[in-house]
């Protein structure tokens, strides 16, 4: 038990460390950042519950639709209400490079409980397949949900809800493709390897995007 716990923890919490340790500037309170995580923790459950009645009383039609609807956009959807209600609204991160660390930790959150459970049901040697696929992709969704909440956060031109919308909407997209991918039994794994190897390119765009941002206020402030 002790080892499972361990090995569905460790991918979660080696990623929030590394985006949170990427901050150079005003790192946000660590106290804050796991609220978050743990929100994004509680999640799981009523997340999979709905998704278990959608399944059992065959909601949606097909499986591209219950693949798309019932992963995809509930758990995006549920990520970007919380992070919406919990930090953008009444936290008063000042920079960039903060939504991609709130974004990265909720998404963490989910995945490390999802990914415990998946390791309780199925066995331990799942668990570097789960490491470097499912929990590294919920990362990429957080970093890239992250990144628009910012620009939404930080804009002044009245352009928020376009950001906002952004913010969810890219994540959902992305994460529906990769779990459609899944659906591909015998050639998976030779089109997501590209295809995670296409969104951490994506994500560390961002990241660059986000603390070029960060570079940039604070050299006008020194020069001002």
């Amino acid at each position: 038990m002790v080892s499972i716990i361990s090995a569905g923890i460790a991918p979660g919490f080696a990623l929030l460390s590394y985006f949170y340790l990427r901050d150079d500037y005003g790192k946000e309170p660590l106290k804050e950042v796991l609220r978050v995580f743990l929100l994004g923790a509680i999640l799981v459950f009523p997340i999979m519950f709905i998704q278990y009645v959608i399944d059992v009383e065959q909601v949606l039609p097909n499986d591209f639709l219950r693949t798309v609807i019932s992963f995809g956009f509930l758990e995006e959807f549920f990520k970007w209400f919380f992070l919406f209600y919990t930090v953008y609204k009444f936290m008063d991160f000042d920079e960039h490079y903060d939504g991609i660390v709130y974004g990265v930790s909720i998404s963490l959150g989910f995945a490390t409980v999802e990914n415990i459970l998946y390791l309780f049901s199925y066995g331990l040697e799942y668990a570097i397949g789960r490491a470097f696929f499912p929990v590294s992709s919920h990362a990429i969704f957080g970093v890239i949900m992250g990144y628009y909440f910012g620009k939404a956060k930080l804009t002044r031109n009245g352009d928020q809800d376009y950001w906002l919308f952004l913010s969810f909407f890219i994540p959902f997209m992305l994460h529906a493709m990769y779990d459609f991918i899944l659906q591909f039994d015998r050639y998976w794994f030779y089109i997501t390897v590209p295809f995670m190897i296409f969104l951490w390119w994506i994500a560390m765009r961002k990241v660059k995007k986000a603390k070029h941002v960060l570079n940039h206020s604070q050299e006008r402030n020194i020069t001002y």
